[in-house]
């Protein structure tokens, strides 16, 4: 297998490059996590609390380096910084939250009274994590954490394009004695995410529509479960009453955060006739007040292209997109800084569904606007689309929001504001609709329980019947 080089995102220079794992070496990280599995298991939830927190301690005494390296492998810093952080809340979370998920279940029969039942859950020995390039470190670490409360074992895949903050990540885990072969980290592409699925119990992918096929695929052939979040297109919903200030503001910061590389970021707006131009107005002139975060990592709103090739779809979308009739409004322009590729802030008008911008995933700094006639509509226009992970609604009041919201497929949907489902991450329930996902809640403590198979022990207190039943049963 070649070296993989790494590009920095903001230079567009290749530094760095790394030798990806065989599939033997794969099959061999594997077998070692089914190893210390049986282990983590038996030793039950207290003392993998007892262990993990000891391991949040190791990662925030290693987090100056690991955010050094996330900074590097995407270009942002403060953001990177907020990865690290919401890891060691989640972990504090599921260690308040799991003994009470896994509290132990007794119950007599409803409709035989001398037959009882103990509910015994059975981990997954291992559980495979494919992770994107986004958030390198947190989206690893969203599925696995719950894995690793629930028993099992897991082995990280992330992506090869943001790779540098393995090494510091695992010398965290090295910190931890206890965590050999509990969390292990493999390096490569897809050939790498291939060996993976063959050797895990369980797989989990983040990422596109189409690897997510091919992991759906590859998972169902073996006959082992597979939980995917892919991708979104959320739309937002405007209606007139709305405050169109606090909806301009709280669009621009989901569109914009990342520079819109994030899978629940608002990337289409239905906004009803009366308040459409008012809205528009303010997007703009809200988008002109944010700056490029160059050459400074450290000032501004915007920051590179992390992965090249998603500056090229954001182009040729925005082109299709005039092309039809559309009018960019600010913004648009694909710049090359220092070798790293930025966009502004980017309104654009006059859009429909015939144009890619607002079918296709964008993952970019891009707010495509579209008149609405009715609140209607608006939902209507909202629901025409193969995604469903999240989306946001404004409304003049939270009873007419709450009703519009109830009526979008979606996940979880934000009334007047946007990112909400962030702030129910241990707390409420939500799957994906349509193409951008499968596999029961991500959110919630309650996600444990996708990490386990639950068993029942089943037993008779009382007589067993006669062989003289068999005549009456079968006749």
């Amino acid at each position: 297998m070649s070296a993989i080089e790494v590009r920095d995102p903001r230079t567009g220079e290749v530094e760095f490059t790394f030798e990806p794992d065989s599939p033997q070496a794969v099959e061999q990280v594997c077998r070692s996590a089914r190893k210390a599995q049986q282990a983590w298991r038996e030793d039950g939830l207290a003392y993998r609390s007892d262990v993990m927190k000891k391991w949040v301690e190791a990662l925030h005494a290693r987090s100056g380096a690991i955010i050094d390296a996330l900074a590097k492998d995407t270009g942002r810093r403060k953001i990177s910084a907020e990865e690290v952080g919401a890891i060691e809340h989640m972990v504090h979370g599921y260690m308040d939250k799991a003994p009470e998920i896994f509290a132990k279940v007794e119950k007599t029969s409803s409709n035989t009274a001398t037959v009882d039942f103990e509910q015994q859950y059975v981990p997954y020995p291992v559980v495979g994590v494919i992770a994107p390039w986004n958030f390198p470190l947190v989206l690893a670490f969203f599925d696995a954490l719950p894995a690793l409360f629930a028993g099992c074992t897991v082995v990280l895949k992330p992506s090869e394009v943001t790779p540098r903050f393995i090494d510091p990540l695992l010398q965290s885990v090295a910190d931890v004695p206890e965590l050999d072969g509990v969390i292990s980290v493999i390096k490569g592409g897809p050939e790498t995410g291939q060996a993976l699925i063959a050797n895990v119990d369980l797989i989990v992918f983040t990422g596109s529509i189409p690897t997510g096929r091919k992991i759906a695929a590859a998972a169902a052939s073996r006959m082992i479960p597979y939980f995917l979040e892919l991708g979104g297109k959320d739309p937002a919903i405007v209606l007139a009453g709305s405050d169109l200030d606090r909806a301009a503001t709280a669009i621009i910061r989901s569109a914009i955060y990342n520079s819109g590389q994030v899978c629940y970021a608002i990337e289409r707006i239905y906004v009803e006739d009366a308040v459409h131009d008012e809205l528009v107005r303010l997007l703009v002139e809200k988008c002109a007040a944010l700056e490029l975060n160059y050459p400074e990592m450290d000032k501004g709103h915007i920051g590179p292209f992390i992965f090249r090739s998603q500056a090229d779809i954001v182009k040729e979308q925005l082109d299709d997109a005039v092309a039809k009739g559309a009018t960019i409004e600010c913004g648009g322009e694909v710049k090359n800084l220092g070798g790293g590729l930025w966009m502004e802030a980017t309104v654009v008008t006059g859009v429909t569904h015939d144009m890619r911008i607002m079918t296709e995933e964008t993952f970019g700094p891009v707010i495509p606007v579209m008149r609405a006639s009715s609140a209607d509509e608006a939902v209507a226009l909202a629901n025409d689309t193969i995604f469903g992970l999240s989306a946001a609604v404004f409304a003049p009041d939270m009873k007419t929001g709450t009703a519009t919201a109830a009526q979008v497929n979606a996940g979880g949907v934000s009334i007047n504001d946007t990112e909400l489902p962030r702030t129910i991450t241990l707390d409420g329930e939500k799957m994906a609709f349509g193409y951008s996902g499968q596999g029961g809640s991500r959110y919630g403590a309650t996600t444990m329980m996708r990490y386990v198979r639950k068993k029942a022990l089943i037993r008779n207190h009382g007589e067993i019947k006669g062989l003289e039943a068999l005549a009456e049963e079968i006749g």
